[in-house]
Formats: C-alpha cells, sequence, structure tokens
C-alpha cells in the first residue's frame, strides 16, 4: 500500500511539471484535478489524470 502512495506521488509530481505540454491532450482539466493561485502563481494537482493514466499504464503492462 505504502509503495503505491508513493508511485501515485511521483507521478503526481511528473505530470505536474509536463502539464503544460499534457493540457493540449485535455489532461490535467478532469475533475479531480485541483488548481489554485497562491502568491500570483497557479499550482496545479492533477491527481485524477494521474490515477487514469497509471491505471492505463497499469493495464498495458499487465496485457502486454
Amino acid at each position: 500500500m505504502i509503495r503505491w502512495l508513493l508511485v501515485i506521488f511521483i507521478a503526481v509530481i511528473v505530470f505536474s511539471s509536463a502539464l503544460p505540454w499534457l493540457e493540449k491532450l485535455g489532461i490535467g482539466r478532469l475533475p479531480g484535478d485541483f488548481r489554485f493561485k497562491l502568491f500570483g502563481k497557479v499550482f496545479s494537482l492533477p491527481f485524477a489524470s494521474t490515477i487514469l493514466i497509471s491505471t492505463v499504464v497499469f493495464l498495458l503492462a499487465r496485457f502486454l
């Protein structure tokens, strides 16, 4: 369980940094993806997108 939480946490960090490119594909705008503005800077936490992409990667790895 802790391993999956760590994987999701790392995936959130990776997807947050790649979000400007992924937004062109529609990822990062799902319900469950949080955006907030703090001190003039926009922060995004793409939780729903991370779970979706992790599930897709898991299913691809499982069936290939």
